[in-house]
């Protein structure tokens, strides 16, 4: 792994990787050896994002290993949607969107946002006397963990136990954890065991269907067919924990950004609404997810002059095109005024987020939240500590002091 590659995954430039990635912006497209193509630029990551060229089914990769989110000969689950491609993908996740949104449920998220301010609400009551939380343990994580249960129909007293899988599989996503046998066995067993777990809850939902989109899947009819027994596992194992791991690093990344920046603190709180362009500066300004290391491309392709033979692992590092000038104004600062927020904090593309809009919703209605009830919030460390994952990246405590709750 070249040097730049290895400071990329260095867990000591994980509380400020942004040096790294301005650093990497000036070869657009950084290669060495065996070791994946970096692209880091706005508009190339883009570009690709929408280019069938590229591909995130794992099959096509010639070299290298599979990430922990598929793996169907390890772990007896097939890949989830976000790894295949068209008509595959396409299939699938329509499946899975009849539950989530338009058109049979249009208003499904929307129609959480009451339920979303009693959880938040809840919480916060719960810092009782205390003058100094852990945001992280006591807000930013059961918060979303919560609410994906509520929507799925796992029970949110199960979360211990599956916490215990979903912990070693999120660590696989790392690419520096792909070094190690061991890691990698640890992640593909823990897939299996959620699967088999959440298969006990899909046989129970196939004799008793209920309003959850456990049910809708189990029972998936229309156009584009039902999805098998296994189809419905891997994707649930997909939305578990896909619907609270990043949202956690949203809230956090957030509520750290607003301290850091005191002013855009007190606009929320008098201006709720202001919540809206906050979380989207944030998406673009400190992303959950920091780059895609599951690309291939199927041909050989040309990016800034290199040619990228067929089959090549490609890393999209989102983050570092977030922050590429060539794109946005002074892109190192936070500013929720800023009028052009087309971030990559979501991907792009047909596997663009799956749950961009109760992320949204989740964040705006946390951190607006936040800012009107805490009296006089402070950093208690600063940088916090961070969690070691390269891909999700955000801090693993963020110990906040106030003074009194409003």
């Amino acid at each position: 792994m070249p040097s730049m590659l290895r400071q990329i995954t260095d867990f000591a430039n994980r509380a400020n990787p942004y040096p790294i990635y301005e650093e990497l912006r000036r070869t657009p497209v950084l290669h060495e050896e065996d070791d994946p193509y970096v692209i880091s630029t706005y508009y190339d990551i883009e570009a690709l994002l929408h280019d069938p060229r590229i591909s995130s089914d794992a099959a096509n990769v010639t070299a290298g290993g599979d990430d922990e989110l598929s793996g169907q000969e390890a772990t007896g689950l097939p890949p989830s949607f976000i790894r295949l491609d068209p008509p595959e993908h396409d299939r699938l996740r329509r499946i899975a969107n009849s539950s989530f949104g338009p058109p049979h449920r249009p208003r499904r998220i929307e129609n959480l946002r009451s339920d979303l301010g009693e959880i938040v609400t809840g919480l916060i009551d719960g810092f009782g006397d205390a003058r100094q939380v852990d945001l992280v343990d006591q807000f930013a994580y059961p918060f979303p963990v919560t609410v994906i249960c509520r929507l799925l129909g796992v029970p949110r007293e199960d979360e211990p136990r599956f916490r215990a899988w979903v912990d070693p599989i999120v660590a696989g996503l790392d690419p520096d954890s792909r070094t190690s046998a061991d890691s990698e066995r640890t992640a593909q067993e823990a897939r299996l065991q959620l699967g088999m777990y959440l298969n006990g809850l899909v046989e129970q939902r196939a004799k008793e269907p209920r309003d959850d989109m456990l049910s809708d899947l189990v029972d998936s009819k229309g156009p584009v067919g039902a999805m098998t027994t296994m189809e419905v596992l891997s994707t649930a194992v997909l939305l578990l924990i896909a619907g609270h791991e990043t949202t956690v690093n949203l809230i956090t990344n957030g509520m750290l950004t607003l301290l850091r920046h005191p002013e855009v603190l007190e606009r929320l709180r008098d201006d709720p609404g202001l919540s809206v362009r906050i979380v989207e500066e944030l998406l673009r300004y400190e992303p959950p997810v920091q780059l895609l290391p599951q690309r291939t491309c199927i041909t050989d392709i040309e990016v800034h002059g290199v040619t990228i033979p067929k089959g090549s692992r490609i890393w999209l590092v989102l983050a570092a095109g977030n922050r590429d000038p060539e794109r946005f104004k002074d892109p190192d600062r936070f500013d929720p005024d800023r009028q052009d927020i087309q971030h990559l904090g979501f991907g792009s593309g047909i596997h663009s987020c799956f749950g961009a809009p109760l992320a949204r919703l989740e964040a705006q209605i946390a951190l607006s939240e936040l800012a009107r009830r805490l009296e006089n919030p402070r950093l208690v460390e600063d940088p916090p500590p961070y969690r070691q994952n390269a891909v999700l990246r955000g801090p693993r405590h963020l110990d906040i002091a106030f003074d009194g709750l409003r």
